[in-house]
């Protein structure tokens, strides 16, 4: 892993960056952390030019985005459009809102529309991915619903971008979908999965929980992962402060330039 892979997903500091003057502050603080990179992702109704801007003034790559998953399915040349505003080539589809999994009819409609989009976006020279959460792990068939959305989609419209906390919280194992994935990872999720003293699971930083980075870093790097994405839904006091934490731990661990 190379430091410039590294970048920070927005959704942390998502009580941060509200405002544009907020986001330039929050984009400062994570640049002195070591982040030269983020993914945008909760923020405020900033226009993308003026998120481009403040981006580039702070001297952050944007890698990524997740956008709105009804504009994803329904008007995927807006999020081109977007992407283009935002320079950026990346972006996911961030939660099935409003998809039933006990239905295959919504199952087969949420993996049509994911194809279609994905094929605009790809016409555009764009990427679009699917962030899992752990309701892709129901099951399906003889699979669960993970395998069928990746199965049944061309890769040249979709790939992945694999959450290693609900991979785990979902009982998959973050290493294997990292292999499964291969060629088609271009994004990766790293978070921690630790257990309370009242018997629930919680998510940490880096490096204080129980997932084997070692081995999830190693598999991503052999599929082929551009962008290592810091995230943490909940932290336990300053979102800043866990996010300087894990930067620290994948400096100390992982990156070798």
């Amino acid at each position: 892993m190379k430091r410039a892979q590294i970048a920070a997903q927005l959704y942390t500091v998502r009580d941060h960056t509200q405002t544009a003057a907020d986001l330039a502050e929050t984009l400062r603080r994570l640049r002195d952390i070591g982040y030269a990179a983020v993914q945008v992702s909760a923020i405020g109704p900033i226009p993308p030019a003026e998120v481009r801007r403040i981006c580039e003034e702070a001297g952050m790559t944007i890698c990524a985005t997740h956008e709105d998953p009804a504009v994803i399915r329904r008007r995927p040349g807006e999020v081109v459009e977007t992407l283009s505003t935002l320079g950026c080539r990346h972006t996911a589809y961030p939660f099935p809102r409003d998809v039933d999994f006990t239905s295959p009819a919504d199952i087969d409609t949420l993996v049509a529309d994911l194809d279609r989009a994905g094929a605009v976006l790809a016409a555009a020279g764009c990427v679009l991915s699917y962030h899992n959460h752990a309701i892709e792990f129901m099951r399906l068939g003889a699979g669960t619903v993970l395998e069928a959305i990746f199965t049944r989609t061309d890769p040249r419209h979709l790939q992945a971008e694999l959450d290693t906390y609900w991979v785990q919280f979902g009982g998959g194992d973050p290493v294997d979908w990292c292999r499964r994935m291969a060629g088609r990872l271009p994004v990766i999720h790293l978070k921690d999965y630790k257990f309370t003293a009242e018997n629930q699971p919680s998510f940490a930083e880096l490096g204080r929980g129980n997932l084997d980075f070692g081995r999830i870093v190693a598999a991503a790097e052999a599929a082929g992962c551009e962008w290592f994405v810091v995230e943490q839904d909940t932290c336990p006091g300053d979102p800043f402060d866990s996010l300087r934490i894990s930067f620290e731990y994948l400096i100390e661990h992982f990156v070798d330039d």
